[in-house]
């Protein structure tokens, strides 16, 4: 009877553990024009030093694109794991894996501390649940770039319009007044 009362609890964990991951799907895929692409990249001024994360990578085009600046190193962040290996697939075509970390995971959870860019296309309610997280974790000084969806109130110190389709990208960058 206790093995069995066990066996239940360990399946409901495991259960609710599953739900937990699936309820941090919240945005589908959508890959960023090359476009967008560059403009997010010019607008965060990446450089030789940046670490570049890409929150939500899909196929890693962000991140495979930032560090081709030399001296920048990137970090692909990404539950869904096809879409992780499709990211280091691509890398690996570009002749780039080296310079970047894959990791499967929840952008919720995910150490983004040394980050110096963080990019993001991801839904205005996602971006408005993780601002408090950008906010307290990364230093002052660190670039949150933003294809589409603003952060609320939080002003952006830069926006730009790429065509064709007038996609809006957003630039903020983190002070120490909001940490």
């Amino acid at each position: 009877m206790a093995s069995m009362r066990m066996l239940v609890i360990a399946t409901l964990a495991l259960a609710a553990a599953d739900a937990r991951a699936e309820s941090r799907r919240d945005v589908p895929y959508v890959a960023t024009s090359p476009a967008a692409v560059q403009q997010m990249i010019e607008l965060a001024r990446v450089a030789a030093g940046d670490v570049v994360y890409d929150l939500g990578c899909g196929d890693g085009r962000l991140v495979i694109a930032a560090v081709k600046v030399p001296g920048v190193r990137g970090v692909c962040v990404e539950i869904d794991p096809a879409l992780v290996r499709l990211a280091r697939e691509e890398a690996e075509k570009a002749g780039l894996s080296a310079k970047i970390t894959f990791v499967q995971g929840d952008i919720f959870e995910v150490p983004i501390q040394d980050a110096t860019v963080v990019m993001l296309y991801l839904l205005r309610e996602v971006n408005l649940r993780l601002r408090p997280r950008l906010w307290r974790e990364l230093h002052p000084g660190t670039r949150v770039v933003s294809n589409t969806f603003d952060m609320g109130d939080w002003e952006p110190e830069r926006q730009v319009t790429v065509p064709p389709g007038s996609t809006t990208i957003y630039l903020w960058r983190i002070s120490a007044a909001r940490r």
